[in-house]
């Protein structure tokens, strides 16, 4: 994960300016290299994970549109996350609506929805999502998903278990991996989902703290805490998992189709080999597919 770095006065980012098409390259992507100030120890992790899903976790009735389930974790750098992700967001939001009172939901925008209503042409709308692929793409965090396909499932066990929960467990335990390899695996990480109603919060807590006492294929305690988040609390990590979930989901729903939005995510999973072989074998490894399908490697 790449540490965030100080810029320059000219690679600040302004906030009204957004007319070159090089800037937000220039004002977003942080320094592969930076020496860091000194941190005092501290019992949390140095990450944090936002969370959120594409598709509906039913198996009583399957969309057709749509068979797959998909959960996809973003981890970032609590630091870059805070001093690179969220003022960009922020400054983004200003630009194009005036005020940053605005939740930035895929669907929404997709379907030009409530305040996405706001473009005159096909020209305008293409720059509006160029920028927002722009701040996903310069944004350093690492991708963790699990793909659930309805349409493949086969087992009676697959037909008893909540999809929602078979993803979190996988993603959970990739997770720990991640967390190994930079030596944070013992401290406490908080993982951030967004509210999603009273009985299937319940349901997931429960799940949660099952899979964090041991109830996971590495059996061993995880000493993750799960962190429920209001609607309309406007968080920009969430935002972000809402906006990358769903080219995931396509991609193994019409993997032969053009899928920019992926083709962007692809150097950010979680992959064997570190950062010499981001965006390749990934497969399998940050971006699961549950059944495994065989030209992936089962972990």
């Amino acid at each position: 994960m790449a540490k965030l770095s100080n810029m320059t006065q000219h690679q600040q980012l302004p906030l009204f300016d957004l007319d070159s098409k090089d800037l937000m390259q220039q004002q977003i992507k942080v320094e592969e290299q930076v020496v860091e100030a000194p941190e005092i120890e501290s019992e949390f992790a140095k990450y944090i994970v936002y969370v959120d899903e594409s598709g509906d976790h039913s198996l009583q009735s399957i969309d057709e549109n749509y068979p797959i389930f998909v959960l996809a974790f973003c981890v970032f750098h609590k630091r870059h996350y805070s001093e690179a992700i969220v003022p960009a967001l922020e400054k983004f939001k200003f630009n194009h609506f005036g005020h940053d009172q605005v939740v930035l939901h895929e669907n929404e925008i997709r379907k030009e929805k409530g305040v996405f209503n706001l473009f005159k042409s096909k020209e305008q709308k293409n720059e509006f999502l160029g920028e927002l692929t722009s701040i996903i793409e310069y944004s350093n965090f690492i991708l963790i998903s699990c793909t659930i396909d309805k349409r493949a499932l086969t087992k009676p066990s697959d037909f008893e278990t909540n999809p929602y929960h078979t993803a979190l467990g996988f993603c959970m335990e990739t997770l720990h991996g991640f967390l190994k390899e930079k030596n944070q695996h013992s401290k406490r990480t908080h993982i951030i989902v967004e509210c999603r109603g009273n009985k299937e919060d319940k349901e997931l807590e429960l799940e949660f703290r099952r899979i964090c006492d041991g109830n996971n294929r590495l059996n061993i305690p995880l000493p993750f805490e799960v962190i429920f988040s209001d609607k309309k609390v406007m968080s920009s990590g969430l935002q972000l998992a809402d906006l990358v979930a769903r080219p995931i989901g396509l991609k193994t729903l019409r993997p032969e189709q053009e899928n920019r939005a992926f083709e962007v995510l692809e150097p950010k999973f979680y992959c064997d080999g570190g950062r010499e072989n981001v965006g390749n074998g990934f497969k399998g490894v940050g971006m699961k597919i549950y059944p495994v399908i065989k030209s992936e490697k089962p972990r």
